[in-house]
């Protein structure tokens, strides 16, 4: 017949020397006391018999709860003849090993069951976060954070319930609310190397997002940020300083918009030639490696100057006399004086060169943002490029001595750093499409290889080093976002690296002849289309880039569209922008957009070449059509012919844009 446990007072427990926990935890008994307070004592005790003293009872098994009760007691939280179920064992003998096996295969909850189980009581008992924390005496945060965990994405919540990643690294992923991205990074990690890496966790959740107190963000503000549509992550710790802003693509745009207004009024009261923005806290010399410094005249300094400077001298010597006469807090004061007075020396002397108004005018500035979120203009400026003459100047064409044809009137001058920037657009572009073709990339390879071999020349002309190397690329930081970019890194992942991680390198040979044809085909694929160089226009090697592209059959305008940050922002002037839009629309579609300030146009001739304006049919055909030049393979490829317009199929909207009447 099976013993049933019977109710004792707490005043007739107490702990039995035979328990076999003797080490204690401060934080889980007072986690275990606020549980026994508001729901008691759920689970019965086990003990035996006292000898002579009848009703009382050691205990072997519960001692932890036993004592939360008498603790409870004292604190007057319980009454004093608070009754235990007791389930008394006949046998004294097994004392020990009962309180093994009590204490022994005690199993602590998955953390992911910890979870649900808090999000459940908050949803079904209409019960706080507070509640809870004071219900199982833990800290608000501690449930809060277990809350977050809960709200995982699925794949990663599910790892943890299988014990498939550690606590730490679910606790990483939940840094970020964003449930889509959590999903993205952890596929992208699982398998890899940095799977259970917190911090690289970390860093792939926060790209493109921002915390409250970066410049950035000051620049816009949070309110504008937020009924922009913007995204903010918060918990019960964070600040407005702390806090993460995750629509990073948005908060870029709204510094764009706010920088080109800042810009603007800069360039007119201070009478600049142009002023170009920088969302940044620096200016790169990448920014400007292509440009001249300007430099002011050095004032010569007024009698008063000169004077001062004398009375600045006189004032050291005598404070640096005074300094070997004094203790020691004296000469701390003399020192700091001395400085002070060199300070004031330094900046007399060489005063700051002075601009002439002549000089502004043919200036150009850069607007950075300020640590502290304000645009500033960067102490530096430079001579502005000056626009190339316009038609009526130079004719429609110019031939140089070899009989080359070269840009007429109103065509772009590109600066060394666009002309680059576009080179590997280009290139990338032709990767895409030789990493797409193993067969294609198989012949290019071996004649790459084979024809420096039997030449032994440097093969400049052959646009590649057949090293497998990622050519050098004077962009630093550059990365082109663009739809060939996003190819590159799914033909990347999609490699078999399995081999990667096998042995010495003869293993990793042997394991690598052993990947099916497709696998190694790919691999080829891959390490011939990454050594493709960027070449600029005219250089060495323009010819063979243009004749794999046309032999590729490579649309373009199908896989890259210019916009106003990747092109027609760049562009050295308005003029330029006017000439593309009269390409594809006539002087009738340029010369709306002539009063246009540049920012304002790049941005309009952005969503007229990407389609996003309701125009007439043709028109839009003609402008998703369009790419410049220097974009295009091959030599015969020309721009689409001008379509007319005119006042009935297009309207102002006094927008900037025009839209189909």
């Amino acid at each position: 017949m099976t013993q049933l446990p019977i109710l004792v007072a707490a005043a007739n427990l107490t702990k039995s020397p035979s328990n076999v926990r003797t080490v204690g935890n401060p934080v889980a008994d007072a986690q275990l006391e606020a549980n026994i307070a508001v729901k008691g004592v759920r689970q019965n005790l086990i003990g035996v018999p006292v000898s002579r003293k009848k009703g009382h009872y050691r205990i072997i098994a519960g001692g932890r709860r036993l004592d939360a009760v008498h603790r409870l007691i004292e604190k007057g939280v319980l009454d004093a003849d608070y009754q235990l179920a007791v389930l008394v064992l006949g046998d004294a003998k097994d004392a020990i090993e009962t309180s093994l096996e009590e204490n022994f295969f005690n199993l602590t909850m998955n953390p992911a069951d910890t979870c649900r189980a808090f999000q459940d009581i908050i949803e079904s008992e209409k019960k706080t976060p507070e509640d809870v924390a004071k219900r199982f005496g833990l800290t608000e945060r501690f449930v809060r954070s277990r809350l977050r965990l809960a709200d995982l994405a699925d794949p990663i919540f599910e790892a943890l319930r299988n014990d498939e990643i550690t606590l730490n690294v679910a606790v990483a992923y939940a840094s970020n609310s964003d449930r889509t991205k959590q999903a993205e990074v952890f596929e992208l990690l699982k398998d890899g190397y940095y799977g259970a890496n917190v911090n690289e966790i970390k860093r792939q959740l926060t790209q493109d997002t921002y915390v409250g107190s970066d410049p950035k963000a000051l620049l816009v503000g949070r309110d504008v940020y937020i009924e922009a549509g913007g995204r903010v992550d918060l918990d019960l710790f964070s600040d407005s300083t702390t806090e993460r802003w995750i629509d990073g693509d948005l908060l870029n745009r709204l510094v764009a918009d706010k920088l080109a207004s800042a810009a603007e009024a800069l360039r007119a009261r201070e009478g600049l030639a142009e002023v170009r923005i920088i969302p940044s806290t620096h200016v790169t010399y990448n920014d400007t490696w292509d440009l001249r410094p300007l430099k002011g005249d050095t004032p010569e300094l007024t009698a008063e100057q000169q004077a001062r400077l004398e009375e600045i001298e006189a004032e050291i010597e005598a404070a640096n006399e005074a300094w070997e006469d004094a203790d020691e807090d004296g000469q701390t004061e003399q020192a700091n004086r001395v400085e002070m007075l060199e300070a004031e020396y330094r900046a007399i002397e060489k005063p700051a060169p002075v601009l002439s108004e002549e000089q502004k005018a043919g200036a150009l500035a850069y607007v950075v943002i300020g640590h502290d979120g304000r645009p500033r203009l960067h102490e530096q400026l430079y001579v502005a490029p000056v626009d190339e003459p316009d038609d009526k100047e130079l004719g429609d064409q110019v031939e140089d001595e070899d009989d080359d044809v070269v840009a007429g009137a109103g065509r772009p001058a590109y600066s060394q750093r666009l002309s680059q920037e576009l080179a590997e657009m280009k290139s990338e572009l032709l990767r895409v499409h030789i990493a797409s073709d193993p067969r294609f990339a198989l012949d290019l390879g071996t004649f790459w290889m084979v024809d420096r071999a039997t030449r032994h020349s440097s093969g400049f002309d052959l646009a590649t080093e057949l090293k497998a190397d990622k050519p050098y690329s004077g962009l630093t930081g550059y990365q082109s976002g663009t739809m060939a970019a996003e190819e590159w890194g799914k033909i990347d992942e999609a490699l078999d690296r399995s081999w990667t991680e096998v042995g010495d390198v003869c293993q990793r040979y042997d394991a690598f002849c052993a990947l099916s044809d497709e696998a190694r085909a790919a691999w080829l694929a891959w390490a011939i289309a990454r050594t493709l160089h960027a070449v600029v226009a005219g250089k060495t090697g323009e010819a063979m880039i243009d004749h794999l592209g046309t032999k590729l059959e490579i649309d373009v305008a199908a896989w890259w569209r210019p916009t106003a940050n990747n092109y027609f922002d760049r562009l050295s002037s308005k003029a330029a922008i006017l000439t593309h839009l009269e390409e594809i629309g006539g002087k009738e579609l340029s010369s709306r957009y002539g009063a246009s300030k540049k920012h304002d146009l790049a941005t309009s001739a952005e969503k007229i070449f990407g389609g996003s304006v309701p125009i007439e049919a043709e028109l839009r055909e003609a402008a998703l059509a369009w790419v410049p030049d220097v974009m295009r393979f091959g030599t015969t490829a020309t721009a689409p012919e001008p379509m007319p317009a005119n006042d009935e199929s297009i309207t102002d909207t006094g927008d900037g844009l025009d839209q189909a009447a």
